[in-house]
């Protein structure tokens, strides 16, 4: 369920900021309204240590072990130092080779000359230019009177030559401009930068093994961010201090206990109905706290109005979960993986928990399916044959059944459970709206009937059930009407306002109602995509039996990645369907739209 919030002031006098901030840090209850931004420096220094961390993970040996004991922060800052200098040394170090590579492909076609000597020579009066031009160009500076020049050896198959002083206009040629240093001493700039960079990297390789203590001195910058902010989120005058924010109700108790033990004043109220920035924080049970892994990962939290609906999340999203992945083998593969996981842990995590029953069900599926790794063989054993439903069979020759006649079983499953998945959608949300006093509860019961009439329609038109399509789409119109007359009514509305409001939006609701049975036909993707994972399994397994001989260990290589390849497009096809028909289909007909705020209180973080 969503807890409930309270907004929360606290006032104390000006001088008793700190110990203000800090008390409520310590308690770590509060997640703070109107949040400022923390200190620039702070965040910068947070900011350069993770990019150093990151940076130094590329020099980590293998062989190397980490250091295990943590740096003080006096040994730290002086590492610390020494990388950070070792990193833009290294930089400096890099554009240097790089700067001396460039003009040695600029200057190398001239020689290795030396530029002090032609300085040398334009102190005593020998102004040279030089210059490289092609044999028309060359032809006409011999014709030229008055100009002295030297002809050098070819540079890039054009003639070369120094003047003294420079060329005529008349005669085109492109000068070339010494630098400051000759080739061998370019070259000798390079190795010196080389080895000037290796002693960077045993710099950095000799830090890289002070992981742990970087990422201690992370978490203390991580503090020191959040209490920058905190500070800067405090209002104030010359005489009080204030900060406000949210508070979950069953948490109020610690709020009160360290006002009076501070002896700081504060009040709590309720949260203003048209406040759109509070904060969820969901409280799961044993069971429905499985899933907090997956609204991680997707980064999903129903609004703090919004109903949770985390139980039914999971319970749909294992059943998905088992039918995409389809495979009993793959299950069994996955339960061993989380075995081995849940053994190199030290204590069991929500994760694993969460894997265990994802992979259960998918054995269960599997089972019942008769689908072990895409083998018909397994067919032939007799403890695994006697678990299959015969009507979900992959396999139903062996049950004297048609494809035809499992594959329709299978499909009638898939729009049964988004039925019944789609109408708990409206269920919920007639649920939430009774209390309320929220007549728009009509629309939603119209809803409940549009997909029951749909789920009929799409058994008669895919299927090919005798269906009377008559009642089928009187339902549907009457489904239309409710949605169209209750539609727009709100608490705040009168019957009048709120049925204008629903009759302007007839044409979107008919649009609604149509697409409606797309979302139905929707759930065939739980047997479409299960039946390609079988086809992929079967298709992988029939290469490799036709390889005999010496090829048989090809055969094993081939079944083995092909396997793998498709226990990935898996779990991917869950995230893209199974996900979806949770997040859109059903969360459209409860009316979720998955705006929560994240509930993150002012407290010290240890990770």
């Amino acid at each position: 369920m969503v807890e409930k919030m309270k907004m929360v002031h606290i006032v104390t006098s000006a001088s008793a900021k700190d110990e203000m901030i800090k008390s409520l840090r310590d308690i770590g209850v509060m997640h703070l309204a109107e949040k400022q931004s923390a200190d620039r420096e702070v965040t910068d220094r947070f900011s350069t240590l993770s990019k150093t961390q990151m940076a130094l993970k590329d020099y980590a040996e293998k062989k190397q072990e980490p250091a295990s004991e943590i740096l003080t922060d006096d040994e730290f800052n002086k590492m610390y130092d020494g990388v950070l200098e070792a990193i833009d040394r290294k930089t400096a170090l890099g554009q240097e080779i790089s700067a001396a590579n460039t003009e040695i492909d600029r200057i190398g076609a001239w020689g290795d000359f030396s530029p002090e000597e032609l300085k040398a020579l334009k102190e005593e009066g020998y102004d040279f230019h030089f210059y490289r031009m092609g044999s028309k160009e060359f032809q006409a500076l011999q014709a030229e009177e008055g100009v002295r020049y030297i002809r050098l050896a070819p540079v890039d198959k054009q003639d070369a030559v120094a003047v003294f002083g420079t060329l005529p206009p008349s005669i085109q040629a492109s000068e070339f401009i010494p630098g400051e240093n000759s080739i061998s001493e370019l070259k000798q700039k390079i190795e010196d930068a080389s080895r000037g960079i290796g002693e960077c990297n045993d710099t950095l390789k000799a830090a890289s093994i002070y992981d742990a203590s970087f990422k201690d001195q992370l978490l203390k910058v991580q503090n020191e961010v959040n209490y920058s902010s905190a500070n800067a989120t405090a209002q104030s005058d010359d005489d009080f201090v204030w900060i406000s924010g949210y508070v979950p109700e069953v948490e109020l108790d610690k709020v009160k206990a360290m006002a009076a033990e501070k002896k700081f004043a504060w009040a709590a109220e309720d949260v203003a109905e048209d406040d759109d920035k509070i904060p969820t924080k969901l409280r799961f049970n044993k069971v429905s706290k499985l899933i907090e892994p997956v609204f991680n990962i997707l980064g999903v939290l129903p609004g703090y109005r919004e109903q949770d609906v985390s139980l039914w999340f999971l319970l749909f999203f294992t059943l998905f979960f088992a039918m995409i992945i389809g495979d009993g083998g793959y299950g069994v593969l996955i339960l061993l993986g989380t075995i081995a996981l849940r053994v190199k842990q030290k204590e069991g995590s929500t994760v694993t928990f969460l894997l265990f029953v994802l992979s259960i069900a998918t054995i269960i599926w599997g089972a019942v399916t008769g689908t072990w790794f895409g083998m018909e063989s397994a067919m032939k054993v007799p403890l695994l044959k006697g678990l299959v439903i015969p009507s979900l069979a992959t396999y139903p020759e062996y049950f004297g059944l048609t494809s035809t006649v499992t594959q329709n079983a299978i499909m009638k499953f898939s729009f049964s459970i988004g039925a019944i998945q789609m109408v708990l959608g409206s269920i919920l949300a007639i649920k939430d709206k009774l209390p309320k006093k929220d007549l728009s509860w009509v629309s939603n019961l119209g809803w409940a009937i549009a997909v029951v009439a749909m789920y009929l329609l799409a058994l008669n038109l895919v299927i090919h059930e005798n269906i009377s399509l008559v009642p089928v789409f009187a339902l549907i119109g009457v489904a239309f009407v409710l949605v169209l007359l209750f539609g727009g009514m709100s608490p705040d509305l009168t019957f009048g306002q709120g049925l204008k409001a629903g009759l302007a939006n007839a044409f979107t609701d008919f649009l609604d109602t149509i697409s409606c049975f797309g979302n139905v036909m929707s759930y065939i993707r739980l047997f479409a995509v299960g039946m390609a994972g079988v086809a992929i399994s079967q298709s992988f397994n029939g290469i490799a039996a036709g390889m005999h001989g010496p090829l048989i260990i090809l055969g094993v290589v081939v079944v083995l990645i092909g396997h793998a390849l498709n226990i990935i497009m898996c779990f991917l096809s869950v995230v893209v369907h199974g996900v979806r028909l949770n997040v859109l289909e059903f969360s459209g007909q409860v009316g979720l739209e998955w705006t929560g705020l994240p509930y993150e209180p002012f407290r010290k973080v240890n990770k």
